[in-house]
């Protein structure tokens, strides 16, 4: 099922749009507090049930309320790169990231999510993320370390132990 048509987005509630200064959005919606990174244009994005978004600065994305219960529950995630840290008991264990290319949904963790061009990429820090191509097709679940790419086609995905420094080089972004 493409998660990025039909009747799942038209009637989802559109909580912000983060973008490079436009933060007013995003404070006090859905109960979500908006804290600047001192000296840098990275923000972190504190919203109830625990979940934590951290944006690379320029990211562009979207957060929903699907089920127009007040609670933040997915992200259209349009560029660069966030982190997000759910906890993995309770609403914040069904978190999503929606991307141009790849579903990334949490199953209790701490993961990246880094949208380039025509590839998302998905990495897994802490926990385990389910990850698919948007047609549903060849799903992956990710562990400590790994990651995938998803780029544009139909072929399986594949899942890999990704180098320290690839790693490193995505978390830095992030502040991390």
């Amino acid at each position: 099922m493409n998660l990025l048509s039909g009747p799942i987005l038209c009637t989802s509630v559109l909580i912000s749009l983060l973008v490079l200064g436009e933060t007013a959005q995003a404070q006090g919606q859905a109960g979500c507090i908006l804290e600047q990174v001192g000296g840098t244009q990275r923000k972190i994005l504190r919203c109830p049930p625990g979940i934590t978004i951290t944006s690379e600065t320029g990211a562009r994305f979207t957060l929903l309320d699907r089920d127009r219960n007040g609670i933040v529950d997915a992200a259209t995630l349009v560029s660069k790169a966030i982190i997000v840290d759910a906890p993995q008991d309770g609403a914040a264990a069904g978190f999503e990231v929606l991307t141009p290319q790849a579903i990334a949904a949490v199953r209790g963790t701490r993961w990246a999510v880094d949208v380039a061009g025509t590839r998302t990429s998905v990495f897994v820090v802490r926990g385990s993320v389910h990850v698919e191509r948007l047609d549903g097709h060849h799903p992956v679940t990710l562990g400590v370390g790994q990651g995938v790419d998803v780029d544009p086609g139909s072929g399986p995905l594949t899942v890999k132990r990704w180098s320290r420094a690839r790693a490193n080089a995505l978390l830095e972004r992030l502040g991390q």
